[in-house]
């Protein structure tokens, strides 16, 4: 029986870890002389006081919602995926290589022919860890690390050699043809009588990264591949004498995995770049590490730390814009919150598993004494 209650488990204890993060940043602003009241205040402000600052927070957020949910579904089947980076990567080459050379008449259906082809180089790209850590035991975490840097070679030389516009010096693709422009949110939202700022990236990608968080939850929690999944994750040797294949599931597991990480670069590849370049991902898979332990792997959680990264980033760029704060600062901001949110989970959470043992010890009833009967 758990400890602690659900709720606490998914909201107390990330809060608090944030709450410790959030001391711990301000003490480091205030070291280099700054103002943390001021600093978290322009934060707010940049990231969440305009339209346009919400449209680059969202735009962040979806980023890290494909790549938070690829982290998921494979720590739901006890596989540590951490090459969501490459496998994105390669999903852009499958985007920029859909878009570049079909004529298609309407984004609508580019959108679906784009995300089929950001799906499947993903999925492909991650199917090889998977293949040799389900049949010649290599480590996943190794494979997928390797992979990343792989990835980022095989995208030079394909956007330097193949696809870089003759006469150009720019390592980048041709931008892609008007017809397939995605909606941004000013173009979605202007009809129905919001005025959304025309110059924020955040475009129709997000409905689909929404989407997926259903999709995903639907698969995990709703469907009997779901339940092998996840019976595979928390016990190999128990799933398998049930009869759960643990090649299959590793295989389906990281095919899922790679197509919903490879599926990032419809937003920022089609929606944003228009085109495809180099660095275009942007530590997007990693941070899709800290989204997925801080959601607990969880589509919902998922979706609330997708959207607190995204006000992180926004309000980070906000800061080293407007402040002597370095740049530099800003990633250390970032990590103290992956830190007390990933790696110092624990030291939070046994604390409070002692508060709640405590107070259930309380409330239990205590045995009475049973009368003692005179002797006869």
């Amino acid at each position: 029986m758990d400890v602690m209650p659900k709720w606490a488990e998914v909201i107390l204890v990330p809060l608090i870890s944030l709450i410790l993060a959030a001391i711990l940043s301000a003490l480091v602003i205030l070291a280099i002389g700054e103002d943390p009241v001021a600093a978290v205040n322009l934060m707010i402000t940049g990231a969440l006081g305009s339209t346009y600052g919400w449209g680059y927070t969202l735009y962040y957020a979806t980023n890290f919602m494909f790549t938070g949910l690829a982290v998921s579904v494979a720590f739901h089947a006890g596989l540590f995926n951490i090459g969501g980076e490459g496998q994105a990567m390669l999903g852009g080459l499958g985007v920029a290589l859909v878009l570049l050379f079909v004529p298609w008449p309407h984004w609508t259906i580019a959108l679906l022919a784009a995300t089929a082809g950001a799906a499947v180089f993903g999925a492909l790209w991650a199917a090889i860890p998977a293949y040799l850590q389900a049949k010649r035991g290599s480590h996943i975490v190794i494979t997928t690390i390797m992979f990343n840097f792989i990835a980022a070679a095989v995208l030079n030389y394909m956007l330097v050699n193949q696809l870089r516009p003759a006469g150009s010096m720019d390592p980048a693709t041709a931008r892609f043809v008007e017809t397939v422009h995605l909606p941004n949110l000013h173009e979605m939202l202007a009809p129905i009588g919001i005025n959304f700022s025309k110059a924020a990236p955040a475009n129709v990608s997000l409905v689909i990264a929404m989407i997926a968080c259903v999709l995903v939850w639907l698969l995990i929690w709703r469907t009997p591949l779901g339940l092998e999944i996840r019976s595979y994750g928390k016990s190999g040797r128990a799933a398998k004498y049930a009869g759960i294949g643990a090649v299959r599931i590793t295989m389906i597991a990281m095919l899922i995995s790679g197509a919903l990480a490879g599926m990032m670069a419809i937003n920022n590849v089609m929606g944003e770049a228009e085109r495809l370049v180099l660095n275009a991902v942007e530590g997007a898979g990693f941070i899709g590490i800290a989204v997925a332990l801080m959601g607990r792997s969880h589509p919902f959680g998922v979706f609330l730390a997708a959207i607190l990264f995204g006000f992180l980033y926004q309000g980070g760029a906000e800061l080293a814009l407007w402040t002597s704060i370095p740049r530099e600062l800003i990633v250390v901001i970032q990590a103290l919150v992956i830190l007390f949110t990933g790696a110092l989970d624990n030291m939070v959470r046994m604390p409070l598993e002692k508060i709640f043992l405590a107070a259930r010890m309380a409330r239990a009833p205590k045995p009475g004494r049973k009368p003692i009967e005179p002797a006869e």
